[in-house]
C-alpha cells in the first residue's frame, strides 16, 4: 500500500463556490495547498478578484465572479470555467445564505432567498457541470462537495427556518445525487461543519471564546480543520466515501 498520494491533489482542477470567505476560502487554500488549480466563484466581483489575488501566492487560483443564486447563472459560471479548462475534478458547493427571524414574522423573501441558493443551487450548478465532471472521471473519479451544516442534522435556538430546512434538504440531496452520480465516475458526498469563524457565523468570528465554551473541542474551527475534510473527500483517500456528511464540528452537534 502506497499512501504517499492519498491526500494529493496535484495536476486536478477545483472550483469553489463561494470561495472568496470563510469556508469556501479555507478550503481555496487547502487545495491550493495539495497541488491543485483552484477557482473560486462569488457574486461579490471585487471581494472574488482580491480573494483570489492574495491566493494565488500559494498556486494557481483564478477568479470567476458570478451569481449562482439562478439557474441562468450557474450556466453563465460553467461557460466561464470553460474559457479556462476542458473539464473539471473537483465541485465543491459552498456558497449559502441565512436568514432569521421570528417564526410569526418570517418572510417569504427570506425563504426563497435561502432555498434557492443552497438547496437549488447545489443542484442544477451540478447539473450545469456533470459534463465536464464526466469527462475528468477516466483515471479518477470526479468529486461534488456540497457544503451542509450541524444545523441540518440537530437543532439550535436560532430561528432560522430556512436555513436548517435548506441545510437538512441538501444532505438528503446529497445521498439521492450520490446515487445517481456513481454510475458516471463522480462521487457526491458533504461536510456538515460546525463554529467557524466567517461572516456568516459572526458569533464565531466576532465571540470566539464565549462559542468555545459550548463546544466539547474547547475552540471554533480552524481552517486546516475544515480544509482537512475537504482535501480528505476530493483526494484518493475519500473514493469509497458515497452519500454521507462528514461532520466537522469539535463535537458541538452532541452538546446541543
Amino acid at each position: 500500500m502506497d499512501t504517499t498520494q492519498l491526500f494529493s491533489l496535484a495536476g486536478r482542477t477545483a472550483l469553489i463556490t463561494g470561495g472568496s470567505r470563510g469556508i469556501g476560502r479555507m478550503i481555496a487554500e487547502g487545495f491550493l495547498a495539495q497541488g491543485a488549480r483552484v477557482y473560486i466563484s462569488a457574486r461579490k466581483a471585487a471581494m472574488c478578484n482580491q480573494a483570489a489575488r492574495q491566493l494565488s501566492v500559494f498556486g494557481h487560483c483564478v477568479s470567476l465572479p458570478a451569481d449562482v443564486s439562478t439557474v441562468e447563472g450557474a450556466k453563465a459560471l460553467v461557460a466561464s470555467f470553460a474559457n479556462h479548462e476542458r473539464k473539471l475534478d473537483i465541485l465543491v458547493n459552498n456558497a449559502g445564505a441565512a436568514w432569521g427571524a421570528p417564526y410569526d414574522d418570517f418572510p417569504e423573501s427570506g425563504w426563497d432567498k435561502v432555498v434557492d441558493l443552497n438547496l437549488k443551487t447545489p443542484f442544477f450548478l451540478t447539473q450545469a457541470f456533470t459534463p465536464m465532471l464526466r469527462k475528468a472521471a477516466t483515471s479518477h473519479l470526479s468529486k461534488v462537495i456540497n457544503i451542509a451544516s450541524i444545523d441540518g442534522i440537530s437543532i439550535n435556538a436560532q430561528e432560522t427556518y430556512s436555513y436548517a430546512a435548506s441545510k437538512a434538504g441538501l444532505i438528503h440531496l446529497t445521498r439521492r445525487m450520490a446515487l445517481r452520480l456513481a454510475q458516471d465516475g463522480i462521487v457526491v458526498s458533504a461536510i456538515a461543519p460546525g463554529a467557524f469563524a466567517s461572516d456568516m457565523n459572526k458569533d464565531a468570528r466576532d465571540r470566539s471564546d464565549h462559542v468555545a465554551e459550548q463546544i466539547p473541542a474547547r475552540r471554533i474551527g480552524l481552517p486546516e480543520d475544515i480544509a482537512g475534510a475537504a482535501i480528505y473527500l476530493a483526494s484518493r483517500a475519500g473514493d469509497y466515501v458515497m452519500g454521507s456528511a462528514l461532520i466537522v464540528d469539535g463535537g458541538m452537534m452532541h452538546a446541543r
